[in-house]
């Protein structure tokens, strides 16, 4: 981890504060908000959700289930109404990793609990939105994910701030449980602001049967990023799929990836990134762990460098058993000038040459998915693309 990223003062912000009423219509949401958070995947009209939780800084403004068979809760209510829950919580994630955990479990601001019931399954998607509002607050999440046994269930969470917000602190504490036969799908589209400084940890417990997919953009200006969530599959014939977009102006430093223990016979796992800077810096990790025999797992890290900035891409492949089939492959570069210059003499202009190369270069198929939730990260990429061009 880079000299920067040590150096955070959890201390320097604010711990306390930072209430706001609740809310029933998210129409009653400032204009300016709402832009931060349909920029970040957020439907004000839950139209196309299954249910919704938002929080601003420290306080649950809106809460809601819009199907049966699914659960949205902030995670006070979800612990005072189910005992059972108390087991999860700490269990996969451990509160000593670092200063930001240890932090989140000293000082903790709610979070959301959300669950599928066993055999519900997600018409839409759930969105979640983590919204920083107040000037140089820390906002410490804990937030539980279920998708219990045969369940399918589809989330979308837009973490942003308010439009003149300089500085802040996030730190996001995440327990995802997919149980037999489950399908779980997280998508995270990040938002921030030149001055916050960003640390989500996450765990992920796969088991027999089970589907993961986990998806993160992150598109706008952040101080500093830095996350490595971590998968492990403890059932056979689990799939888990990692996909990132990131894109760094100048100022962003972003240092994230993903890592998966394959523990079970007929497991599958693929770790996919795309990177893009225009002047940041970029850390692109990627770990897989193969256990046993009979395992399968790919990874492919492609990084483009428009102007100045930095990539540095880390794959690692690591097999502990015979039987095993591990590849990737690793590939940094700018974009070829007989590509725009083909482009160009086809009648584009230059800057729309680049536009179309790069949108071609992010887009990920992400196998699995609902046509509308992939449709959301389309939506995304296509208005981040107008910021960073």
């Amino acid at each position: 981890m880079s000299k920067q990223l040590q150096q955070i003062d959890v201390e320097k912000f604010i711990h306390e504060g930072g209430e706001h009423p609740y809310i029933d219509d998210l129409n009653q949401i400032p204009a300016d908000d709402q832009q931060r958070m349909i920029l970040a995947g957020i439907d004000v009209s839950e139209e196309e959700r299954s249910g919704t939780y938002i929080q601003e800084d420290h306080s649950v403004v809106h809460c809601k289930t819009r199907q049966d068979g699914l659960e949205v809760l902030d995670i006070n209510t979800a612990l005072e109404r189910y005992e059972w829950l108390r087991d999860y919580m700490w269990r996969a994630v451990n509160p000593d990793t670092d200063e930001f955990t240890r932090m989140a479990n000293h000082i903790s601001h709610y979070g959301y609990f959300i669950r599928a019931l066993p055999g519900a399954r997600s018409l839409y998607p759930v969105q979640a939105c983590l919204y920083l509002k107040t000037e140089n607050l820390s906002q410490n999440v804990h937030n539980i994910v279920i998708a219990d046994e045969g369940s399918e269930l589809h989330i979308i969470t837009g973490c942003s701030t308010s439009k003149d917000l300089s500085a802040g602190l996030h730190i996001g504490i995440s327990e995802f449980y997919v149980k037999k036969g489950a399908k779980l799908s997280f998508t995270m589209i990040h938002n921030w602001s030149e001055g916050v400084v960003v640390r989500p940890r996450s765990i992920t417990v796969v088991e027999e049967d089970a589907q993961f997919i986990n998806n993160f953009i992150i598109l706008n200006p952040v101080k500093s990023l830095q996350m490595y969530p971590t998968t492990y599959m403890e059932g056979p014939r689990g799939v888990v799929r990692y996909n990132s977009i990131l894109v760094t102006p100048p100022g962003s430093h972003v240092d994230a990836g993903g890592r998966v223990y394959l523990r079970k016979e007929g497991c599958r796992a693929e770790i996919i990134s795309r990177t893009i800077t225009t002047g940041g810096h970029i850390i692109a990790r990627g770990h897989l762990i193969g256990e046993v025999p009979g395992i399968r797992a790919h990874l492919e890290c492609k990084g483009l460098i428009l102007g100045d900035g930095v990539i540095h891409a880390i794959p690692e492949l690591e097999g502990r058993s015979e039987g095993l089939e591990m590849s990737h492959e690793a590939a940094v570069g700018r974009i070829a000038q007989e590509e725009i210059e083909y482009l160009m003499a086809r009648g584009l202009s230059e800057e729309e040459a680049t536009s179309v190369i790069v949108r071609g270069f992010l887009n990920v198929d992400i196998q699995g998915l609902p046509p509308q939730l992939q449709k959301e990260i389309d939506k995304a990429i296509q208005k981040g693309e107008k910021e960073f061009f």
